[in-house]
């Protein structure tokens, strides 16, 4: 058992006053990142809570006007549960939904992507329109087909229109994700109890029979048999069992669920090669960095899983990863997807989707805060490009079509040479989209706008603020910490710059706070009541944690407490 020591307020302070009473986190480096700009060309951060916000009210829409508007329709086909459900448009225009396939085509990842991040920004989807958009997701839990977890789509009958239902694994776990995500923001909705433990008793199940060989292209849940196809081994898709195993431990205590994370977990770690699919890889470096910090032991390697999330090492979805380059002018760096698809290929979901694990990754790890709070102002400067709004005309597949956007959907992706034969003189970067190439000769040139991706925007809205120093972004690492313990406000800084800047921390008014940097081992601020000028070094991060003033520290093990929470998880004092 851990010693507890507890120390007064005074004497603390004395002691993190001394110059040598703490150690200073040193910094690991992401090889990847390290190839990015500190500051990134042309430099401007939009704001993307605005945007969330806009999205949600724009595409939720019925009465929309124009061309191809409103992108959403009821389905009532009422597959799984008697209820009708909210259509999302994959891309503008796409023929396959809609009022064709009798309504019913339409994807989870669109449809709970939107009501995800529009929750993440403080919109309440239960009570919308009339509407309770957050209950409708309940129909893409497949109990018809005795799969019993949440899919892509509703129902076997559309499975072959596209989104890999049945037969891509991350397509079949992804869902779950976004799913227990949902649960966190409305942990009261009817019915999500049921639906959630029966996914995690789905994929404990899973995870025994696999017995940590996941060398597989997916998972029949309903047969409980892993299954190969024409599509490669997705070997990642341990991430995805691990991370919601663990939210379901979190959620229920079962303590099978936590047996079963760190099962998929370590079938995850014991990858001979970079076994990087799609979206799932940046949940195995996360969920490796909160368990060793929980626990207090390094017991999985984090290290390995973020060069697997980053490098563009993938052997099976060839060089996937995270995107580095300067583009004719352009800095693209931090955008996620293909490092070698027509010299790059860089997608706005996928983009979006890493900063959830990622960002809040850095509570429990803070080591990685420079890097990550490198990669993130990259992202978050580049992921305006996506936009026909911020890219110019000359590097856009439609700009002339760009008033469909309605200024709130995005472009599905950039990449270096466009992969259309009529836009390969185009120079790069050059926004385009896959929409038309889904059901060719159908789809118009408009479907290269994505719905899908564009709706996931509230995570970096929720995420992403800035600070009065251009280029210094504040991150909050606890707004998609799902299922996390009690915490206070905790926001990761990156200085680009090649000199120390002042940085005004903006705090919650009518509360005395102490700043404590979980880098530097030090309160760097005392009694704050709304602001507080903080220094952050060149070319370095803070983790600014906002702690009740004067409260009682804690230690257990290499954890430092405040009133009985954790606040640094990896406490280096000296002895």
């Amino acid at each position: 058992m851990n010693t507890i020591f507890k120390i007064t307020f005074a004497a603390l302070f004395l002691i993190f006053s001394g110059s040598n009473a703490v150690a200073q986190v040193k910094q690991q480096k992401i090889a990847r990142v390290d190839q990015m700009p500190n500051l990134p060309e042309p430099f401007q951060i939009i704001d993307y809570k605005k945007l969330a916000v806009r999205f949600d009210s724009t595409v939720y829409d019925f009465n929309a006007k124009g061309k191809y508007w409103p992108m959403v329709w009821i389905d009532s086909s009422k597959k799984n549960f008697p209820q009708d459900v909210v259509g999302l448009y994959t891309a503008v225009a796409d023929v396959r939904q809609g009022t064709n396939n009798k309504g019913m085509f339409h994807e989870a990842l669109a449809t709970m992507g939107a009501t995800l991040g529009a929750s993440l920004v403080g919109i309440d989807k239960t009570k919308q329109q009339n509407k309770n958009y957050v209950g409708m997701l309940k129909n893409y839990f497949n109990s018809e087909t005795g799969w019993d977890i949440m899919m892509n789509n509703t129902c076997p009958e559309v499975a072959l229109l596209g989104g890999g239902y049945g037969r891509d694994w991350w397509y079949d776990v992804y869902p779950n994700l976004l799913f227990y995500a949902v649960y966190d923001k409305y942990p009261n909705e009817p019915g999500f109890e049921v639906i959630a433990k029966s996914i995690a008793e789905k994929f404990f199940k899973a995870d025994s029979i696999l017995n940590g060989n996941y060398d597989y292209s997916y998972f029949d849940y309903g047969k409980m048999k892993p299954m190969k196809n024409n599509i490669c081994a997705q070997p990642d898709a341990a991430a995805g069992h691990a991370w919601v195993l663990y939210a379901a431990y979190k959620k229920f205590g079962d303590p099978r669920y936590l047996k079963g994370a760190k099962s998929a977990l370590s079938a995850l770690q014991s990858q001979p090669i970079n076994p990087t699919y799609e979206l799932l890889m940046p949940f195995g470096a996360y969920l490796a960095a909160r368990l060793n910090a929980e626990a207090g032991v390094e017991q999985y390697d984090t290290n390995k899983m973020l060069g697997w999330t980053f490098d563009g090492t993938a052997i099976c979805r060839e060089g996937w990863g995270v995107l580095v380059g300067n583009w004719n002018g352009f800095d693209i760096s931090g955008t996620v997807g293909s490092t070698v698809d027509h010299g790059g290929y860089g997608f706005l979901m996928n983009t979006y989707d890493m900063a959830w694990p990622m960002v809040p990754m850095v509570r429990y790890n803070q080591s990685y805060a420079t890097a990550i709070g490198k990669w993130m102002l990259n992202a978050a400067n580049a992921s305006r490009f996506f936009y026909p709004q911020y890219m110019p005309n000359e590097h856009e597949t439609i700009p002339e079509l760009a008033e469909v956007s309605k200024g709130v959907i995005g472009y599905e992706g950039i990449i270096k040479q466009s992969s259309y034969k009529e836009y390969e003189n185009l120079k790069g970067p050059v926004a385009q989209g896959d929409g038309p190439l889904w059901v060719p000769g159908q789809n118009p040139k408009e479907s290269q706008f994505s719905v899908y991706g564009s709706g996931h925007v509230g995570i970096f809205g929720s995420i992403i603020r800035e600070t009065n120093v251009a280029g210094i972004l504040q991150l909050n690492l606890l707004v998609t910490d799902f299922y996390s313990d009690k915490a206070y406000p905790s926001f990761l800084y990156y200085n680009p710059y090649t000199t120390k800047k002042n940085v005004s921390i903006q705090t919650e008014q009518g509360k005395k706070v102490d700043l404590y940097n979980t880098v530097s081992g030090r309160f760097v601020a005392h009694n704050v009541s709304s602001s507080a000028k903080i220094k952050i070094a060149p070319e370095s991060a803070a983790v600014l944690v906002c702690v009740p003033s004067g409260g009682k520290i804690t230690y257990e093990g290499s954890k430092m407490l405040v009133n009985g929470v954790v606040v640094d998880y990896n406490f280096q004092q000296k002895r």
